[in-house]
């Protein structure tokens, strides 16, 4: 017997299901709602430019650029932002359809839940000193949770799906090829977690390393600190800290994708650790989207304590010099610019206390000869 194309559900007996085919009508809708709710938060609220005095500099007008972007073109932040337009478009509408076909996918758990996390991403800005472009469409820089980030905290961050999920699906392509080659006792097949996750993180550590050092040169953003040692392109506005951002990135993407490998029984990682929980046992999706939602938060988690620990220690000594974004004022909540020569007005940031194992911005005494970063050696 043929399946019908129509929304609706076949019960036992072969005929559709009116009530289950309107549920699916009614969640449809409320998913564009949602989603048109979310836009038209995002239009009325949306920012452009330092346009707060928290971060503002008052003695700068307009957006002037110290140093040149990527190849010297002045457009890729508009070219950034309509790419993520694009990406979230084609992502949502591969999201809908797909779910229309084989609701409640793991895979699509999972992108939801790598999008939620962006919740955190304030935090994750401020731990690593990641300093976004103030001419990025951003939220009001007052708000909270926002104000976290060391300028703003910028739209474009939605579309961490493709970046924390994106290693899975090669790393897994590559871990059932080589099963196929290997006998059933072989270590790929006794041991595949481990295999999956050793193959995110080489995967995901390229990925990373190649797409965020573009986009450090195209000035979306820049680390305004990093740790000397396992850098590249240490003091320069585009400087990354490699080993330290690329590893660290990976403690998110390898979760995110052995929760979604499958075992010979069908069944995901995710899918077995929620059956461990009563609650979920009969709610196999509902206790699988927890699971994940769980882990790979508490993942992100672990990420901003490495840089919190780094950023504690002070042993991020090298800053971007010049500070390439003047019309917002120098992030420095350590004195690390201002004992560089970079001529302020400086911002300390929200969390400047105890959440960076200090009292404040510290007292700094410039440097006679103008430092590394002076007007006169800038």
């Amino acid at each position: 017997m043929t399946s019908s194309k129509s929304d609706t559900r076949e019960t036992s007996f072969g005929t559709p299901d009116p009530i289950a085919g309107a549920a699916r009508r009614w969640l449809s809708v409320a998913v564009v709602a949602v989603i048109i709710v979310v836009i038209g938060l995002i239009a009325a609220n949306a920012r452009r430019g330092a346009d707060d005095p928290r971060i503002a500099d008052p003695a700068v007008s307009g957006a002037p650029r110290p140093v040149r972007p990527l190849f010297g073109w002045d457009h890729w932040i508009t070219l950034h932002e309509i790419g993520t337009v694009v990406m979230m478009v084609a992502l949502i509408t591969a999201v809908v359809v797909v779910w229309r076909r084989r609701p409640r996918h793991p895979v699509l758990l999972m992108v939801l839940v790598t999008t939620a996390i962006v919740w955190q991403d304030p935090i994750m800005n401020w731990a690593p000193y990641a300093v976004y472009n103030p001419q990025l469409w951003h939220w009001p820089v007052h708000w909270p949770l926002v104000s976290l980030s060391p300028t703003v905290e910028p739209f474009i961050v939605i579309g961490y799906a493709t970046f924390y999920l994106g290693p899975f699906f090669p790393a897994i392509w590559l871990l059932r090829r080589i099963q196929a080659r290997r006998a059933p006792g072989s270590f790929s097949w006794r041991h595949p977690l481990i295999c999956l996750a050793a193959l995110i993180l080489a995967i995901g550590f390229v990925f990373d390393a190649l797409l965020e050092c573009f986009l450090v040169r195209t000035q979306l953003y820049i680390y305004s600190q990093v740790i000397p040692f396992g850098s590249v392109f240490a003091g320069e506005p585009y400087q990354f800290p490699l080993i330290w951002e690329s590893a660290l990135v990976t403690v998110v993407m390898i979760p995110a994708g052995v929760l979604l490998y499958r075992d010979d029984t069908g069944r995901t990682v995710a899918e077995k650790l929620a059956q461990r929980v009563r609650l979920f046992r009969g709610r196999p999706a509902l206790g699988a989207f927890a699971v994940m939602f769980v882990i790979v938060n508490v993942a992100y988690f672990c990420y901003g304590a490495g840089f919190t620990i780094i950023r504690d220690t002070r042993i991020a000594t090298s800053v971007a010099c010049p500070w390439p974004f003047p019309e917002a004022k120098v992030y420095d909540p350590q004195g690390f610019y201002e004992k560089a020569g970079q001529p302020g007005p400086y911002a300390a940031g929200i969390w400047s206390g105890w959440e960076s194992a200090q009292s404040g911005r510290p007292a700094v005494t410039p440097p006679a000869d103008g430092g590394r970063c002076g007007a006169d050696n800038g």
